[in-house]
């Protein structure tokens, strides 16, 4: 399970990472011009990158509800994975369409382990 919490800690973080980046330098247009759709976009992930951080951490301490909500938090980056390369297609930015795709697959190699 080693694998799951390291993946899990890494994309959670990562998630938070990417987002103050992109928030801090301006590229989210959409807070313009679709406030509230991407601030609800933006709760979806924040709650989904703590979840993973949380998993990842509960996994790696043996808690006995560690694997439960490890499960519950890669199921909400599967949802993630699957939904967000959509956007960056439009755009014709397909490193990023590739990221989603890598993760995809990890994400599902780790629930393989987990379960």
């Amino acid at each position: 399970m080693v694998f799951a919490s390291i993946f899990a800690l890494v994309v959670g973080a990562g998630m938070i990472g990417q987002w103050l980046f992109f928030l801090a330098t301006g590229q989210v247009p959409e807070l313009e011009t679709e406030p509230l759709r991407i601030r609800f976009h933006l709760a979806a992930e924040f709650a989904t990158a703590i979840a993973l951080l949380v998993g990842g951490i509960a996994l790696l301490t043996d808690q006995a509800w560690g694997r439960w909500f490890y499960l519950l938090a890669v199921g909400m980056l599967l949802y993630t994975v699957i939904v967000s390369p959509g956007y960056f297609a439009e755009k014709g930015q397909w490193a990023f369409v590739g990221m989603f795709a890598v993760l995809l697959v990890l994400a599902l190699v780790s629930i393989v382990l987990v379960v």
